[in-house]
């Protein structure tokens, strides 16, 4: 049975009156993929970091399976890659497993940049990587410390469409392998409902949850079809109103 990722009465302030996010209740199952989406300043991007601790909530609780979340259980996978210069891709991908023996370490880097597809660019550096090569790095440096909760926040927003959909359906491919708990931040519908097992759609400030959606869609997704044209047109609605 799937556990859950709970957000009870979440609240964050940045010093004015109005709080940026909440009071905000949340409910997600943990081992899928979840979206946030909504329009820019509504506490998307918020959210996502005190999930992953980078704020602290001014009240409010935030759970997983039943217990707080650890910094163990958490990666995170920026808009941009934000990669060392001077490592080699197995440099980055390995730079979170300092305190890994050796044999290990090396064991988990080359497992993970086989699964991101990387194997032939191991020895490469950042600046010989094309766009979606530097995301695939950031995405293998998160996986390779195995986080039970992967958090993205717009991780495919800067790559052209071609790669975008690429790495939208690569990530699929990543999630089947690993089955982390994802929640990703996005302003794309197309992509929400491409990846996302939930939806939730936030608007603000202060940041609030206005609509909620299971997308009986199955995976891969067609984009062009009827049933993904109709969840899209529900999307445009609330987004819309």
């Amino acid at each position: 049975m799937t556990g859950l990722l709970q957000i009870e009465g979440l609240v964050k302030q940045f010093g004015g009156p109005v709080p940026v996010l909440g009071p905000l209740h949340l409910t997600l199952h943990t081992g899928c993929v979840s979206a946030v989406i909504g329009k820019s300043g509504c506490g998307k991007s918020t959210l996502l970091r005190c999930l992953g601790g980078l704020e602290q909530p001014d009240a409010g609780l935030i759970s997983f399976d039943g217990a707080p979340i650890r910094p163990d259980d958490v990666a995170i996978v920026f808009q941009e890659p934000r990669l060392m210069p001077w490592l080699t891709v197995a440099g980055n991908v390995a730079f979170g497993l300092g305190h890994v023996p050796r044999a290990q370490r090396q064991a988990q880097v080359a497992e993970v940049i086989d699964v991101v597809g990387l194997q032939d660019a191991a020895q490469k550096l950042p600046k010989q990587l094309s766009g979606g090569m530097a995301q695939r790095v950031a995405l293998a440096r998160a996986l390779a410390v195995r986080p039970r909760l992967l958090l993205l926040d717009e991780p495919f927003s800067a790559l052209d469409p071609l790669t975008r959909i690429a790495m939208q359906d690569h990530l699929l491919t990543v999630w089947r392998h690993y089955r982390p708990t994802i929640v990703f931040i996005s302003h794309d519908m197309d992509e929400a409902l491409a990846l996302a097992e939930q939806i939730v759609v936030m608007d603000g400030p202060p940041g609030r949850i206005v609509a909620e959606f299971s997308p009986c869609l199955s995976y891969p997704r067609r984009r062009t079809g009827a049933e993904f044209q109709r969840w899209r047109d529900r999307l445009v609605g609330v987004l819309g109103g």
